[in-house]
This record gives C-alpha cells, structure tokens and sequence, in this order.
C-alpha cells in the first residue's frame, strides 16, 4: 500500500499522482475523441487529427478533472480531514482500454480523505465540492463561447478548445455523479435525495447547451438517450469500480 501523507500540504508523491493521471486522462479523451484505436490506425486513420488533439485535451482536463480533484482535497480540509489524490493503477487501466475503443470510462484515480468522522452532510459536501467546479469551469467556458463568439469563429483551433472544455467539464461532473459508490454521486445521494436531482438537471441542461451549440442537436430525446447509455454502462462497470483500490 502506498504511504499517504496526511498533513495538509501537496506532496511531490501526490503532484505525480495527479500528473499521471491527468496526463492518461488526456491522452483517453483525445482517443476517444478520434473514434478509438480502430479508426486512429486504420485506413484513412487520423493520427494527425489525434496529435491536434492532445493540447486541446489537455488543457480541457486539467481544469475539468484536477480541479474537480483539489477541489475534494481544499474542502474536506475545511472540514478538519487530511486529503491527498492518489492514482489508480486499475483505475488508468480501465481508462486506457476503455478509450481504445472509444468510449471512456474514466476512473484514473481519486482523492482519499482522512476523517476521523465526518457527517452525511458533510461527506457529500466534499463531494459536492468536485462537480460544482466542473460547474463553474464550464459557465466559465460558455460565456467565452458566448461573448467570444465573432472572434472564435475566425479561429477554429479555438472554437475547438471552448467546446472540448465544456463538453469534458460536463462529462466529468456526470460520471462522479452517477450513484455509484464510490463515486461523488453516491454520497450526495444518500444525504439529499433533492440536492442529487438537482445537480443531475443542471447537468442535463449544460450537456443539452453544448450539444445544440456544438453538436447541432435539438432533440433532447437522443441526449437522455446517450446519458442512459452512459448511465447503464457505467453500473455493468460498478462491480469493478468498487473493486478499485485507491
């Protein structure tokens, strides 16, 4: 088992942790982003497309996914616990493979908290504290997009960036919602069922504006499709998320 440093400060093993995972997150959303290992080397593969991809990705990410990640750490030590991120090493497995054949189950790893007892309501306030960032990435992001929008359309690189953030910010606070433990979702869920409906329709709401905004899809009938899609494949995925040593 790995030695978890308890104090409050970021140690060096913890600034690894983070960097690998976010580093295999990155290169998992602009794999899946390309349509997979299948179509990156096949005929007409766009292994080009995947390397342009990459900085995009990573940019996205990091704000999404380890600020999500800090956020969990800054809050539970308000709360007097000691936190630090530690990869998974099944956790960037899973990850890597299910990214080669491009859907992404991303689990690279998590923040483990040290509490000597924690409430429900504090529990799924740290927790909350993940998703709500993603939240405030992706409001962010959209008001680039918004009251950037004469100039990112001249700068499609750009256009590219706002909408991969803003798709990856929602995506993520999505899966750390699902009620699934140990994910955030389960938490919230066992302490506010009300709270829990309440971030999942702001999900809901920020996946449908990115989709008509980048996507070109009106219909909410084909998101809540693909949300259930997601939602399904992610708890035939519980049983070895659960398994996941952390």
């Amino acid at each position: 088992m790995q030695t978890i440093y308890t104090d409050r400060s970021i140690s060096s093993i913890e600034i690894k942790n983070i960097l690998v995972a976010d580093v295999v997150l990155t290169l998992a959303f602009a794999l899946v982003f390309s349509g997979g290992l299948g179509s990156l080397f096949g005929s007409g593969g766009s292994f080009v497309g995947f390397l342009e991809l990459v900085p995009i990705a990573f940019v996205a990410v990091s704000l999404s996914f380890v600020l999500h990640e800090l956020m969990h750490k800054i809050v539970a030590q308000r709360y007097g616990a000691s936190a630090a991120f530690r990869a998974s090493k099944d956790g960037l497995l899973i990850t890597v493979v299910s990214s080669m054949i491009g859907f992404l189950i991303g689990i690279p790893g998590a923040t483990v908290i040290f509490a000597s007892s924690f409430s429900k309501k504090q529990e799924a306030m740290v927790s909350l504290a993940g998703p709500l960032t993603n939240f405030g990435v992706f409001l962010v992001f959209l008001a680039i997009a918004v009251f950037g929008n004469s100039y990112l359309s001249q700068h499609n690189y750009l256009t590219t960036l706002v909408g991969t953030t803003l798709f990856i910010s929602v995506y993520i606070a999505f899966f750390n919602m699902l009620p699934i433990y140990p994910l955030d979702g389960s938490k919230v869920l066992r302490w506010s069922k009300t709270v829990y409906i309440g971030v999942l329709a702001m999900i809901f709401i920020f996946f449908y504006v990115t989709a008509v905004m980048y996507f070109q899809i009106y219909s909410p009938i084909g998101l809540i499709v693909n949300l259930l899609v997601v939602l399904v494949l992610a708890l035939v995925m519980s049983s070895i998320a659960t398994g996941i040593r952390l």
